[in-house]
């Protein structure tokens, strides 16, 4: 099963690992250099002494001469002359330095480590310009290995305890940075839930954090927006299908009330037919608005058709008012499918029949790159403030308090459809009648 860290985690464990590494590289680095500077240290200790001893000696009748006297008691004052391969002077010293020290004489000027305590150095004796002997000393490297020990325990040490402080401080900050962040998540999924319209307003973004808000703030907005619009559609396929579906239904139990002739059972069986059809225009309708949003389709209609197949519906359903429809002469192409442009336009005709008094009319013109459908009636008409309170879903002018009930929703849904197109649905507002306008850009 593969182990899945949080993020505090991982970060916590490379910043670690790098810290682990940066220290083992340090102490490591430290103690070579230690080491290289005590060696250094016990060459030139053993150099300096071998000079010393160089300097009390003394040339007589071609021969190297020892003065008497010289303290040879202690192991760091060790030294041996040779005159030549002849031993002059040596230190009390185990076997093995004193047959090390043989081996230097007569040699170079070189240093010599004789197990792992004793460091010996051999310096040339020369006199008069003429190679006389040797003289070799020897070192103690006891102190400088407790030396180097004592510091690498004390590097190691000292590592350990920076790793874990700054383990401990940077899981502290690590936590306090991230904060807002989980905080930012707790909130957006409790939104998500409930509330779609909290967002977290940052302000302009200036770092991670803020752009991290800003941009949960817009997949919020964008969230939102989608779920109006599917609660839009909704409402606006209910809307749409509620009228065909009452009709469907009232023939279906007028019909199944008592017993038919052929005849009535034909025609109740065209109406279901036509109302079925309505429906399945309003789907085609509702979904084809959708593809234009969406971008998916680039049909081109005559707009002059879907209108007058507009007016002829609503003539059919009110055949009591009078409709007049006034259309150009040459087609009027505007980018949409037919059944979409007569979604656009039949709510608007719908009303002007059921708020007008006796008189509707409907008239085409292109005007430059939009053509215009406008549709007027002799009704009580649009007040100032319902101008664009009336497009809203749901809502009613007050005029509908004299008609009967709506859902108040055709208007919004002409509006919405309208522009999905990159067009739109306007009203001037008075008191002599109700004046749509659908402006809708002209196709090729």
């Amino acid at each position: 099963m593969k182990l899945r860290l949080g993020v505090r985690t991982r970060l916590l464990v490379v910043v670690v690992g790098a810290v682990t590494l940066a220290l083992a590289v340090g102490v490591a680095a430290f103690n070579v250099f230690l080491g290289q500077r005590l060696s250094a240290s016990a060459t030139a200790l053993a150099r300096a002494q071998a000079e010393a001893e160089l300097s009390s000696l003394r040339v007589r009748d071609g021969r190297l001469v020892v003065p008497e006297g010289l303290d040879q008691t202690t192991v760091s004052s060790q030294a041996w002359v040779f005159d030549g391969s002849r031993l002059l002077e040596a230190p009390r010293a185990s076997d093995r330095v004193q047959k090390a020290a043989s081996s230097l004489a007569g040699g170079p000027e070189r240093s010599l480590d004789v197990g792992e305590s004793v460091r010996l150095y051999a310096l040339p004796v020369t006199k008069d310009g003429v190679r006389r002997g040797t003289v070799v000393t020897a070192v103690s490297l006891d102190a400088y290995e407790e030396t180097a020990t004592a510091a690498l325990i004390g590097s190691i040490a000292l590592a350990a305890l920076l790793l874990g402080a700054v383990t401990v401080i940077f899981r502290w900050t690590l936590g306090r940075a991230l904060l807002p962040v989980s905080r930012m998540t707790e909130s957006a999924a409790r939104w998500s839930e409930n509330d779609l319209d909290q967002r977290f307003d940052l302000g302009e973004p200036y770092d991670e954090l803020t752009r991290l808000g800003a941009t949960l703030d817009g997949l919020l907005a964008r969230i939102a927006a989608s779920l109006r619009h599917e609660q839009r559609f909704t409402a606006e396929l209910s809307h749409e299908l509620r009228t065909p579906l009452a009709r469907v239904k009232g023939e279906t139990e007028l019909t199944l009330r008592r017993e038919r002739s052929p005849e009535d059972y034909r025609t109740a069986l065209e109406a279901i037919d036509a109302n079925v059809d309505e429906m399945t225009r309003t789907v085609e309708t509702l979904v084809a608005a959708a593809r234009h949003e969406a971008g998916l389709t680039h049909a081109t209609s005559d707009l002059r058709v879907a209108v007058g197949a507009a007016v002829d519906a609503a003539a059919a359903t009110d055949s009591d008012m009078a409709v007049s429809l006034a259309l150009p002469d040459e087609p009027v192409p505007v980018a949409a499918e037919q059944e979409l442009l007569t979604r656009i336009v039949q709510p608007l005709v719908d009303n002007a029949c059921r708020y007008g008094r006796s008189a509707v009319d409907v008239e085409v013109v292109r005007n430059g790159s939009a053509a215009w459908v406008n549709v007027a009636d002799d009704g009580p008409g649009v007040t100032s403030d319902e101008r664009e309170r009336i497009f809203e879903p749901g809502t009613q002018g007050d005029a509908a308090a004299t008609v009967g009930s709506g859902a108040g929703l055709g208007l919004s849904l002409a509006r919405r459809l309208a522009r999905s197109v990159g067009g739109d649905v306007t009203v001037t507002a008075g008191a002599t009648g109700g004046r749509f306008s659908v402006r809708l850009p002209l196709g090729r």
